[in-house]
């Protein structure tokens, strides 16, 4: 398989663990599909969360920050939910259960990425300005996977729901769609009135 998922630290996994272990978090939670759930719950595919920052004109090598790492929570075959951790001054910690259409998204594209003939690592990477969150496919598979800076030859895989005119699940290298993403959070020329 040429796609690594980098291992997440240990007090992140454990977090998440604990969190699914206490009956308290999982029916507090806001997540229909992970209160019914009969069964054993694993957390699976753990991502490392980069959120960029800024997208600016000009800006060729655009610097990320690690937010969180999201795990799957998967009941038998399939995801239920997800789960982020966030770090604090003590380390990684739970922070929360979700789902929605980002849960089967991630899935379609990793598993289009593990069909791919390149290796990459797999993170994701949040666009706050864009509403927009991708499948990064970083060409330096030993890399630490907290680093943040996206190379002009990694890969980024917009996930559904995508922004209008970006198509979801349709990689794109970072050169080409930087100039676009740079394209929608510029601000356009002010209109008269005269």
């Amino acid at each position: 398989m040429p796609l690594h998922v980098p291992p997440a630290p240990a007090p992140a996994l454990r977090s998440v663990l604990a969190a699914l272990g206490s009956p308290t978090a999982v029916r507090e939670a806001r997540t229909p599909a992970l209160r019914s759930v009969q069964g054993p719950l694993s957390p699976e595919l753990p991502l490392p969360v980069h959120v960029l920052e800024r997208i600016t004109a000009g800006d060729t090598a655009p610097r990320t920050r690690l937010a969180a790492w999201r795990f799957l929570i998967r009941s038998e075959e399939r995801a239920v939910a997800a789960a982020d951790t966030m770090l604090t001054p003590d380390g990684w910690a739970f922070s929360h259960f979700f789902e929605g259409p980002y849960l089967a998204s991630t899935e379609l594209a990793v598993r289009q990425a593990e069909a791919s003939t390149s290796a990459y690592q797999a993170r994701l990477l949040s666009i706050p300005e864009l509403y927009m969150l991708t499948l990064w496919l970083h060409g330096d598979t030993d890399a630490d996977a907290s680093g943040g800076t996206l190379a002009p030859t990694d890969v980024l895989v917009p996930l559904a729901p995508a922004p209008p005119g970006i198509a979801a699940h349709r990689p794109h290298r970072v050169a080409d769609l930087l100039p676009v993403m740079t394209l929608r959070v510029t601000p356009g020329p002010l209109l008269s009135s005269a």
